[in-house]
C-alpha cells in the first residue's frame, strides 16, 4: 500500500477531474474522465453497473488514476492501484456528494430509470506526485 502525500490532498477538495485507466478484455487500455473522492485511504469512484469501466474493473482489479490541478499543470497525482471493494451501499448519496463538489448542485441530475449506482474503492499501490 502507498499513501497519498499531504502535498496533493487539495486535489480531492477541488472539482478536479481524474482520468481512470482500466484494461479492456483484449488487453488494451480504456481511459475515462471521472469524478473522484478520497476517504483517507482509498480512492472512490462512483459509476453505474454495466458501464465499460465497471465491467473492466469487475474483470481486472488493476487501475491507474491521474489528476492534474486545473490551475497548475505541474501540480498532479498519479496512482496505480487495485479495486479492493465494490458496493451499492451509500452509492446514491455519494453521487449526490460528488454532484455538489463538481457542479454545485445538491442532487445528481443525470440518473436514468433502472440504473444501479456502485462505488469502487481503490487501494493505492504506487503513488507519484509533482
Amino acid at each position: 500500500m502507498a499513501s497519498i502525500p499531504e502535498s496533493v490532498l487539495d486535489l480531492f477538495e477541488k472539482p478536479v477531474l481524474a482520468n481512470l485507466a482500466t484494461v479492456m478484455p483484449d488487453g488494451t487500455p480504456q481511459v475515462t474522465p471521472i469524478w473522484v473522492d478520497f476517504d483517507g485511504t482509498h480512492l472512490l469512484f462512483n459509476t453505474v453497473k454495466g458501464r465499460q469501466k465497471a465491467l473492466n474493473m469487475d474483470r481486472n482489479e488493476k487501475v491507474g488514476v491521474d489528476m492534474v490541478a486545473s490551475d497548475n499543470a505541474w501540480h498532479w497525482l498519479s496512482v496505480r492501484g487495485r479495486v479492493v471493494e465494490v458496493t451499492e451501499e451509500g452509492a446514491d448519496a455519494h453521487i449526490d456528494k460528488m454532484m455538489k463538489k463538481y457542479t454545485g448542485q445538491d442532487k445528481y441530475a443525470f440518473a436514468q430509470p433502472g440504473e444501479v449506482r456502485v462505488i469502487y474503492k481503490v487501494l493505492p499501490l504506487k503513488v507519484v506526485v509533482s
